[in-house]
């Protein structure tokens, strides 16, 4: 789908406050609020918006210590690629899991309380995964950039 500059303005305004009402959004782009609901329409059935959230601070809810783990698996089989996927999109302590190239097969964002939660984490739940050859952590000392907006 081919995006025009207002498409890029809603988009642009609903990452910054998904919120924002159709009649701030006609008032911003000089628009009725019908071209508006039927812009915004439009994107969702074409899947460029594929959801709206509350974003939640991982302070405020015992959430702020963030790892990164790199996985190594023991062999790159189908079946061990899959049943890996399969079972890491399980745990909620995940909120990212990316297959990469390198020396490691995926990466993992990781939030939990405290470094004693992300040991008992480890220990219980990803290291009793099946295929995982070894691991590597990196531990998030502050966040320099965090956004879930996407560049238009």
């Amino acid at each position: 789908m081919e995006l025009d500059n207002i498409d890029k303005k809603i988009l642009q305004k609903l990452q910054q406050n998904s919120k924002v009402t159709n009649k701030e959004l006609s008032n911003l782009l000089n628009l009725s609020v019908t071209a508006i609901f039927e812009r915004i329409k439009r994107l969702e059935r074409n899947e460029v918006i594929s959801g709206y959230v509350a974003l939640v601070k991982p302070d405020k809810i015992q959430k702020a210590f963030m790892v990164f783990t790199q996985i190594k698996l023991v062999q790159h089989t189908k079946t061990n690629v899959l049943k890996f996927e399969a079972e890491v999109v399980k745990l909620p302590e995940v909120l990212e899991c990316y297959h990469v190239s390198g020396e490691y097969d995926y990466i993992l964002k990781i939030l939990v309380k405290d470094i004693e939660a992300y040991r008992e984490f480890m220990l219980s739940k990803l290291t009793s995964l099946e295929h995982i050859g070894s691991t590597q952590s990196t531990f998030i000392i502050s966040p320099v950039k965090m956004t879930t907006a996407l560049p238009l």
